[in-house]
């Protein structure tokens, strides 16, 4: 069989066991994303895998470059990938995508014992919002601008205090009257 029959074969065979399955995703017939772990789960991670043209003569490139990935520490990702790489080192020349994932899902403990959650900007960033607060009031309580129609409008349904004429609005008098209830309800 050539390459890319073996490619077709075992892109068949990923799609009949995944077909579904909220953690497989088929970015294009040579390129899956696969997560291992809950989406809740810290120590969750999402593979990245495409095949190169010799595939499964060659390895898989595998890569932990998803945005879902970005808590994780580079020395995690690092042996996570390694650990990866020599699986699929000893399965060259057969069909090793469900493996290289069935693999990962077994061993997900052990390649993430050492992780520690890696702090980010975002994190910072709102960490610093919390000491410089009075800016961020200030923008929180700018209010709504209106159009000059809009301003038109408001003036022409207010008296010249500013206030709603007593009942311009029918549907909030009858809302209030349904909660509260008429005279006859005592």
């Amino acid at each position: 069989m050539t390459a890319n029959e073996d490619q077709e074969m075992e892109l068949e065979a990923l799609r009949s066991i995944y077909e579904g399955d909220e953690v497989f995703k088929e970015i294009s017939p040579v390129s899956f994303q696969f997560r291992i772990g809950e989406l809740e789960d810290s120590k969750a991670f999402i593979l990245d895998v495409t095949w190169p043209e010799t595939y499964p003569e060659t390895a898989p490139q595998i890569s932990l470059d998803a945005f879902f990935n970005n808590r994780i520490s580079a020395e995690t990702k690092q042996l996570i990938l390694s650990r990866l790489e020599e699986q699929a080192q000893a399965n060259l020349g057969t069909a090793m995508m469900y493996t290289l994932f069935e693999w990962a899902k077994e061993n997900q403990e052990s390649l993430m014992e050492n992780h520690k959650a890696v702090v980010t900007a975002v994190t910072l960033a709102s960490n610093s919002d919390n000491t410089t607060s009075s800016p961020i009031a200030r923008k929180k309580e700018k209010k709504e601008q209106l159009t000059k129609a809009q301003k038109r409008r408001m003036i022409s349904r207010t008296d010249n205090k500013g206030e709603l004429p007593r009942g311009w609005d029918w549907v909030d008098v009858i809302k209030h009257l349904s909660k509260t209830g008429g005279k006859d309800d005592d």
